[in-house]
């Protein structure tokens, strides 16, 4: 496999063979190169987290790039303006700092009997449906999607909206640029008037104070709170669609692993680990840039250079993880990066973990009998360059 077929549709079929390859021949390879500036993507485990965290590159190109100054609040909102992700310190500490509070580990355990309520929902609607029930469409993607519109104040009816809308968003370089422009602007014109409603209307719930935050002064930017809504209801679900769905196919996989975990819930955390390992809900990081020319492990970076990381290479890096290539839910030693590494670690870290814990529980108390549906054609992973999830995944119950 050549490195054009990373954007390939069946580049995820034989991606893991692909990331081994270039981790021992060319881990920092160069992807392609424009007007003098060359795209590279960084394979193995340590240079990932040098890389994630280092402050030598950077996400905020207008630093480098002076072709268009960044759009503050003037003429139309620009629901990717300043957002948290496109950003360095100190911007960035700010932008987390508004809300961090609402994602910290003890404010997001105290949603555990909502998101257990939730679930339980979910399940006695699959078990009122004949044959094989989907469970992406089902469970995995409308559990973390009402919880995220709750927690923001959306109206869970418009979840299928979001889903479209994400869809769009995250496969942007899959799809037609009208289609691309059609969404945009409808998901804008969504969130102006619920920006209006709740600005005359406040409730309990993180629009709301964001909208407040950005009324009190500078803190927040008008693109700015459409950029940090944009960016929760995506990164609010998306992860966490992936993470159970590819966990369970990856239990699927191995039915020694699967009888482990009915046998005993208590591998259930470990299971989730090793999900994010082994099948990283994010194939790749969002870009950086290279602030300064420099030697990156052997390999001559320069000044404006494109860099990105392979998260799913650095999560099966032989010199890191025992047999890497094999799925444990009892892996002792698992330091993966599947949320991350450095100031932009994923926000949303704890409440995935909690989502993806109680879904696996749920699922596994009310199904003991559950597996994968083999009559159909076998699941198949989205064409989504950044992020790896399936686009459906049958199961029976018996």
């Amino acid at each position: 496999m050549d490195h054009e077929q990373l954007f390939s549709s069946n580049f995820k079929v034989g991606a893991y063979p692909f990331y081994q390859t270039q981790r021992q021949e060319n881990p920092i390879f160069a992807l392609q190169e424009n007007q003098g500036h060359t795209s590279w993507i960084v394979m193995k485990y340590d240079h990932v987290k040098e890389l994630l965290k280092s402050q030598s590159f950077i996400k905020d190109q207008d630093k480098l790039f002076s072709t268009s100054a960044r759009d503050k609040d003037e003429g139309e909102p620009n629901i990717f303006g300043n957002m948290m992700l496109d950003v360095d310190p100190p911007d960035h500490t700010r932008l987390r700092k508004l809300v961090q509070p609402s994602f910290n580990p003890k404010t997001i355990k105290q949603l555990a009997p909502r998101i257990e309520q939730i679930a339980d929902e979910l399940i006695e609607e699959m078990k009122t449906k004949e044959g094989p029930v989907d469970l992406i469409d089902d469970y995995a993607f409308p559990l973390p999607i009402i919880v995220i519109s709750e927690l923001l104040g959306i109206p869970v009816e418009d979840r299928d909206k979001f889903r479209k809308w994400s869809n769009t968003i995250v496969a942007a370089s899959e799809q037609e640029e009208g289609d691309f422009l059609e969404d945009v602007q409808a998901f804008t014109q969504y969130l102006t008037e619920l920006f209006e409603k709740r600005s005359t209307e406040p409730e309990d719930d993180l629009v709301s104070q964001l909208i407040q935050t950005q009324e009190d002064g500078d803190k927040l930017s008008r693109n700015e709170l459409y950029s940090m809504v944009v960016l929760l209801i995506i990164a609010g679900h998306e992860t966490t669609v992936n993470l159970i769905g590819n966990t369970m196919y990856a239990l699927f996989e191995h039915p020694e692993q699967l009888e482990k975990v009915k046998a005993d819930h208590s591998l259930i955390p470990g299971a989730i680990e090793e999900g994010l390992r082994y099948y990283s809900p994010v194939d790749f990081s969002t870009a950086r840039w290279a602030g300064e020319d420099m030697d990156f492990h052997g390999t001559t970076i320069r000044r404006g250079d494109f860099v990105m990381a392979s998260i799913s290479s650095a999560n099966r890096d032989e010199e890191k993880f025992d047999r890497p290539e094999a799925f444990n839910v009892e892996r002792e030693r698992n330091a993966h990066v599947a949320f991350g590494f450095g100031i932009h670690f994923c926000l949303g870290a704890p409440l995935a973990r909690l989502e993806g814990k109680i879904a696996l529980e749920k699922l596994l108390d009310a199904f003991p009998n559950l597996g994968m549906d083999t009559s159909t054609t076998p699941p198949a992973w989205r064409r989504v360059f950044l992020l790896r999830g399936l686009d459906s995944l049958p199961v029976c119950f018996a």
